[in-house]
């Protein structure tokens, strides 16, 4: 399964600068910081800065070979580098996804793609840990679901067995290049909401983008839907000319399904619920709480029934998983109070399961901090007033804003007698955070990535550490 260099001025249509063609092109990165001997570098040109222009970096720091676009490459460096390989192409993006694409072609093993609007990390995690009880698994790490992402996830796999990977988009057309590259056996839809509803305009065209993910799909392959979410449930009713290419396995709580959840028991930091499997009834224990990772679950069971995974090493799979950092992550302060870590990113589908989350802790207070919600667009008042409706909805106790959306927040959790603190910066949410806080308080710490709530949690824990060692 190996790739050479003359493969990849093959595929690329590229030109070899200077160097060895039989050179082993194994492990690629497109970070110098990073980087390690015997890499291959991919120059990317980013918004601030050209990665094409740091490849000396790359080869003092041992890489074997580097993959360009735009750059002149002197007689002197020629000959400086002549052990190792520079190849020069169009495009180091295009180039990237072209090597995916032929590395991708190699592997004859089971391949499943997720995609949605809330809960694909989790999902993706759910499910690598389910299908790694049977096959030795590559899947994405953290989220790096896009165009250089999901390639770059490709180009990663050696002796594995089995390929879980999470698809991302922010506009129409996106996810179709990410499937055609990564040709998944079985797709996963998790749900169609409101995230990106800047960009797309509508929950119809975000259902539009998710179904890219048939573009790649192999044929005869699986698709494996909620059938809870209203639109995914509407499309597989109404798909008629489409049915036959492709199968259609769904899950759900509410309607039927292929794989329904029954007596389902929710607790603060698990769940618990049975689901037919293969004709037997298998009690679930997921051991993260929240409606919303029932969901998860299922469609790990779903995935797991799909590729003959026993019901028994499905159950065990489920209980192992562990959830990517930042993503209703646990923290347990020195003082005796409990952070819901869920600040990687936020809309309004994971807002509102969050905050009903946290309704349902066992504690004597519940404090929500919320920020921004990015990239709804004309929808983003609408969406920021429904997040401060839930608050008051789920009887939240405390609310602390940050942002100038989290003030529409504040101010409709307000006006439904929420006790409600709202601010312009994350140091004085802090602040007040510290000020309220007391033992068995939770609070939930949720806002799209670019509100940076990382550093309230980080600060958080960094202070009940220093309360601690002054007692």
């Amino acid at each position: 399964m190996e790739i050479k260099v003359k493969d990849v001025i093959q595929v690329c249509n590229a030109r070899l600068a200077t160097g060895n063609e039989d050179i082993v092109c194994d492990n690629f990165s497109k970070d110098t910081r990073t980087i390690e001997e015997g890499d291959i570098y991919i120059g990317i040109k980013g918004e601030n800065f050209d990665g094409n222009t740091l490849y000396e970096q790359a080869f003092e720091r041992g890489a074997k070979a580097c993959i360009l676009q735009g750059i002149e490459v002197s007689e002197e460096i020629k000959n400086r580098y002549n052990d190792r390989a520079i190849i020069l192409v169009d495009d180091t993006i295009k180039a990237l996804q072209q090597i995916a694409t032929y590395k991708r072609s190699l592997y004859n093993i089971p391949v499943i793609a997720i995609t949605g609007s809330v809960g694909k990390t989790s999902t993706k995690d759910i499910i690598a840990s389910v299908v790694a009880e049977q096959y030795k698994v590559l899947k994405t790490q953290g989220n790096l679901n896009n165009h250089i992402g999901v390639p770059l996830t490709i180009l990663g796999l050696k002796d594995h067995e089995a390929l879980v990977v999470e698809m991302g988009m922010n506009n129409l057309g996106e996810i179709s290049v990410l499937t055609k590259i990564a040709k998944p056996d079985i797709a996963v839809i998790t749900n169609v909401g409101t995230s990106h509803i800047g960009n797309l305009g509508s929950r119809e065209n975000i259902l539009k983008a998710k179904l890219e993910i048939l573009d790649g799909l192999r044929e005869g392959g699986t698709l494996i839907i909620n059938n809870d979410n209203d639109l995914l449930n509407l499309w597989n009713k109404e798909r008629g000319a489409e049915a036959g290419t492709f199968n259609v396995v769904t899950y759900g709580i509410d309607n039927d399904s292929c794989y329904a959840a029954e007596s389902i028991e929710l607790a603060e930091n698990s769940s618990k619920f049975e689901v037919e499997i293969n004709g037997e009834t298998t009690e679930i224990n997921v051991p993260v709480g929240g409606k919303h990772f029932v969901y998860n679950a299922l469609s790990a069971v779903a995935v797991g029934a799909k590729l003959g995974i026993p019901a028994q090493k499905i159950k065990q799979g489920i209980e192992n998983f562990e959830l990517t950092k930042s993503r209703m992550e646990i923290v347990k302060l020195e003082g005796g109070a409990t952070i819901v870590n869920d600040c990687y990113n936020a809309n309004y589908d994971s807002m509102r399961a969050a905050i009903e989350y946290l309704a349902k802790t066992n504690s004597s207070r519940k404090i929500a901090v919320l920020g921004d919600m990015l990239e709804l667009g004309k929808f983003s008042n609408e969406l920021h007033t429904k997040v401060g409706e839930e608050v008051a909805k789920n009887k939240i106790d405390i609310l602390v804003t940050v942002g100038e959306m989290g003030k529409v927040i504040a101010g409709t959790a307000r006006k439904l007698d929420v006790e409600t603190y709202e601010y312009d910066s994350n140091d004085e949410a802090v602040i007040k955070i510290k000020e309220i806080l007391k033992p068995n308080d939770v609070v939930l710490i949720k806002a799209s990535n670019g509100m940076k709530f990382k550093c309230i949690v980080e600060k958080l824990v960094e202070n009940s550490a220093e309360e601690a060692l002054k007692q």
